[in-house]
Parts: structure tokens; C-alpha cells; sequence
């Protein structure tokens, strides 16, 4: 029983380092939960064994952990985790196309300094140039910048 038990837990314990290396990489918890159990099958195997048992289940418990620590890199599982693209775009960078400076519109909500326009039936976001500008007042862009329309009535 007391094999069992002994072999149960390195084979445990590096079936926990191999699935933390391959299938769940970074998270470490079920890394050091099998360094924990394979420390434990260790443990055991001195307290049950014989000095040479235990440090033969030292020696290849550390030969297996590390066989599935080099086996998870070479598998190229990194790989599908790994950035190989780069983001050339930006959020709404299309949105302020044909607008230009001195088109006229005219505020739908308050502008405190933000609200909503309307410039040919789209509805956009503003920031007033001058402080607060009432709901229903003309306005007309002085500067597109940044990705920010700056209005004044």
C-alpha cells in the first residue's frame, strides 16, 4: 500500500507540473500544487522506505518534473500564446470623415464641456471651446484634433 501511495503521489504531482506547463501556463497554483504533491510523495517515501527509496523517488520525481518542464516548452504550446500580429488600427479612427472645420450644427444635449451634436443628421461628441453651451444652440467647429471636435456657438 505504501508503493502505491508513494507512487501515486510523484505521478500526481507531474501530472500537475505537465498540465500547468502545457494547458494552463502562467497561472502557477496548479504548478505548486504539483511540487506540493510531489514534495509529498517524497516525504513519504522517506518516512516509509528506506533512506535509498527516498532518494531514488528524489531523483526521478525531479528527472520527471523536469522531463515535462522541458517537454511542455519544446511542444510549442508558447507558441499559441505568444503575440505574432500587431494592431495597426485604432477605436473610431473613421468616425470624423467629412467633417471639417466651420461646418455648422447644433447641440442636441448641454455641453459642460462635453455633449452631443448633430452635424447632417450624425451625432457626435464635442467638447466646447468656451464653457457651457445650452441644449438647441447653434454651434460651429473651430478644431478636429486628437480625435476630439472642438465647437464654439
Amino acid at each position: 500500500m505504501d508503493w502505491l501511495i508513494l507512487i501515486s503521489l510523484i505521478v500526481f504531482g507531474a501530472l500537475l507540473v505537465m498540465l500547468e506547463v502545457i494547458f494552463v501556463p502562467g497561472t502557477t497554483v496548479v504548478g505548486i500544487l504539483g511540487l506540493v504533491f510531489t514534495a509529498l510523495g517524497i516525504y513519504h517515501a522517506f518516512i516509509h522506505f528506506s533512506p535509498v527509496v527516498g532518494y531514488g523517488a528524489l531523483a526521478a520525481s525531479g528527472f520527471i518534473n523536469l522531463g515535462m518542464i522541458v517537454y511542455g516548452f519544446k511542444s510549442g504550446v508558447w507558441d499559441r500564446f505568444a503575440l505574432k500580429d500587431t494592431s495597426s488600427g485604432g477605436a473610431y479612427d473613421d468616425r470624423l470623415l467629412g467633417l471639417e472645420v466651420g461646418q455648422v450644427g447644433e447641440t442636441l444635449s448641454d455641453c459642460k464641456p462635453y455633449g452631443k451634436i448633430i452635424i447632417e443628421d450624425k451625432i457626435y461628441e464635442a467638447k466646447s471651446q468656451g464653457g457651457f453651451i445650452p441644449a438647441k444652440t447653434s454651434i460651429t467647429i473651430s478644431k478636429i484634433e486628437n480625435n476630439k471636435i472642438i465647437i464654439k456657438p
